[in-house]
């Protein structure tokens, strides 16, 4: 059932997810998807904590410069394949309270595993152990987000990896390892 939902949002966007038009593709009574989920938005909430309940873990590549580009690219090839569902999804999100609930969980969730990332280059010397996680991960993914889906810009690794270095750039780059650890 999920599935049909991904092929549709994938392909036509919010607009073209329906009960009717999950069943047609998933060949399960509306009925049942009525029962089940009562409403498109409640579809969307459990396609999202999907995401939540994957086994999806943060890079290690032995440097927080080589993470955060890992991770900048990951989320671009997610973001420029046709269609994109992680396009999809987030824009389908802001037609329903509950599934803008349900990505703000997922968000969540993608951060505090890639906390690693930044608890990793501490423990290496690579950055301050004042470094605020959160603040860098966001620093360095969010203007993947803001430039494909703000400002509607294509996107490329090229940029992905920019965005991870400008990130580093704001808490000084990364340093050489302290000795003696």
């Amino acid at each position: 059932m999920l599935a049909a939902v991904d092929a549709l949002l994938a392909e036509g966007g919010y607009d073209a997810l329906s009960i009717e038009a999950v069943a047609e593709r998933s060949g399960v009574h509306r009925a049942t998807i009525y029962r089940r989920w009562g409403s498109v938005p409640m579809l969307l909430v459990d396609l999202l904590a999907l995401g939540i309940e994957d086994d999806w873990q943060a890079p290690d590549t032995g440097s927080l410069k080589s993470d955060l580009i890992a991770i900048n690219r990951e989320i671009c090839d997610a973001m420029i394949v046709e269609p994109s569902l992680t396009v999809a999804v987030i824009a389908a999100t802001f037609c329903s309270p509950e599934a803008a609930d349900a990505l703000r969980r997922f968000w969540i969730d993608r951060y505090q595993r890639c906390r690693v990332v930044v608890e990793r280059a501490v423990d290496r010397g690579e950055i301050p152990a004042s470094t605020d996680a959160h603040r860098l991960l966001m620093s360095a993914t969010g203007p993947l987000y803001h430039q494909r889906m703000l400002m509607r810009e294509p996107l490329t690794h090229a940029d992905a990896d920019a965005y991870a270095l400008a990130a580093l750039g704001l808490i000084g780059g990364s340093r050489e390892p302290r000795r003696g650890r």
